[in-house]
């Protein structure tokens, strides 16, 4: 496998695991959220990755062989917490209002894996690189 090759799938990589990372962001920030029914209640979202194992499933951003690509985003299937809280301008005609179904800890622990994930990608590229580095330096002599 060719050394770009290599930079190119971890690229990918570091590209889906941004995804993840943003979507994981966007979980927190609207993890104390209400609404007034339950449809309507943010659920937390989720990356769900692909990996490219034949040409046919590459494409222009990820033209790489071995590589990976954010499939699609998916809600979390956890249930929303009702909460009765009838002073909320947002609560329902019995005084209820609908929690998102974020779990800060959750969130915290993908946060975590997204966060090594990117990092093992960026020393992969690192790795690499210097590879290529020394293999001119051994042509140069």
């Amino acid at each position: 496998m060719a050394l770009d090759n290599i930079i190119g799938i971890a690229g990918t990589a570091l590209n889906a695991q941004m995804t993840r990372l943003n979507a994981t962001a966007s979980n927190l920030a609207n993890a104390s959220t209400v609404s007034g029914t339950e449809e309507g209640a943010f659920r937390a979202k989720r990356t769900v990755f692909k990996a490219l194992l034949e040409k046919e499933m590459t494409h222009e951003a990820a033209p790489y062989i071995g590589g990976v690509k954010v499939d699609h985003m998916e809600d979390d299937p956890s249930p929303v917490r009702k909460v009765y809280e009838p002073g909320n301008p947002l609560a329902n005609e019995e005084g209820y209002v609908f929690m998102s179904n974020v779990s800060e800890v959750s969130e915290m622990v993908e946060m975590m894996a997204a966060s090594r994930s990117y990092q093992n990608n960026v020393e992969v590229v690192n790795t690499a690189r210097q590879l290529m580095m020394r293999t001119l330096e051994i042509t140069r002599s």
